[in-house]
């Protein structure tokens, strides 16, 4: 296993961050790490970085333990913080160059170049650092995360406010980076989650309420689709609510009708036939599954 948390509680004088959590992630896996404020999150990735210590339980990092081989732990793991902690006013390629040399690496020069074609600051890197964009800056802080080439890269709000053309490109980058390094994400965009991790695991008050792949945890218990159909006449709703799978029905207006069903079973083929049978016809009709967000929120609410 690349990561091991095992029974893990933090304590802040009479509060609980974190409250016995335990999971595994495999080598190569993308996981976002989800939760609202204060559930406990960055206290674990603190812990997990050796920036924290727990209160009780143990975690490892490639077989090494956060609390007794920390510095080994620090070798085998990239961290991007939320607050991206950055010299502003440092040269891109000079600040690089100070954090290659922090990792003694052997040849420093040629990983660099390596660092600034993967990360794409290119063109940017013989500015300073505060003369860059948020995303630049962005760049600039998984460039440092990568720099030792890490086996895991753990990452606290990587797109937290860029537009939405620099949050693409960094989506894609860590969908890059994901193919060869374990990724623990923290973000607070479900749409990311969705389109770049393998599993979610979800925290809320300090305790893991969910941990499962992205496909299971859509199409979990309880979960349904919301179809929205339009007829070119008054449609009877009451006929409607009877279709096989349908447990509620909202009028949008007269002719259109919103309902919501059960994901195990697809209604639209029941409403064309609905629709045949009394002589109507189905202008629009548009099924919109249960979101990552939706799971979330029933979860920590």
């Amino acid at each position: 296993m690349s990561v091991i948390v095992d029974h893990i509680t933090k304590i802040y004088g009479s509060q609980k961050a974190l409250d016995d959590v335990s999971f595994t992630i495999k080598s190569g896996e993308v996981v976002g790490f989800l939760g609202p404020n204060g559930a406990g999150k960055s206290t674990m990735m603190k812990i997990l970085t050796c920036f924290l210590p727990q209160t009780t339980g143990n975690a490892s990092v490639f077989g090494f333990d956060v609390s007794e081989q920390s510095l080994e732990v620090r070798k085998n793991i990239g961290y991007l913080a939320e607050h991206n902690p950055l010299y502003l006013d440092m040269y891109v390629k000079e600040y690089l160059g100070f954090i290659a040399g922090l990792h003694h690496l052997p040849n420093a020069p040629k990983r660099i170049a390596e660092m600034i074609e993967i990360t794409g600051l290119a063109v940017e890197q013989k500015k300073k650092i505060g003369a860059l964009s948020k995303g630049y800056r962005q760049r600039v802080g998984l460039a440092q995360a990568l720099m030792h080439n890490p086996s895991v890269l753990i990452l606290d709000e990587p797109t937290s406010g860029l537009d939405p053309n620099q949050l693409q490109e960094i989506r894609n980058l860590i969908i890059s980076i994901g193919k060869e390094k374990t990724v623990i994400l923290s973000t607070h965009i479900m749409q990311e989650v969705e389109a770049v991790c393998d599993r979610v695991i979800i925290i809320n008050k300090g305790k893991i309420v969910a941990d499962k792949s992205t496909k299971e945890l859509k199409s979990s218990e309880g979960s349904y689709a919301i179809v929205t159909v339009e007829f070119d006449k008054e449609p009877n709703v009451a006929e409607i609510k009877k279709i096989s799978g349908v447990s509620d029905v909202s009028v949008l207006n007269s002719k259109t009708l919103q309902l919501h069903a059960t994901a195990e079973r697809d209604v639209r083929p029941d409403i064309f036939q609905y629709a045949v049978a009394n002589q109507l016809t189905v202008l629009t009709i548009h099924k919109e599954e249960k979101k990552l967000e939706d799971v979330f929120k029933d979860l920590t609410h």
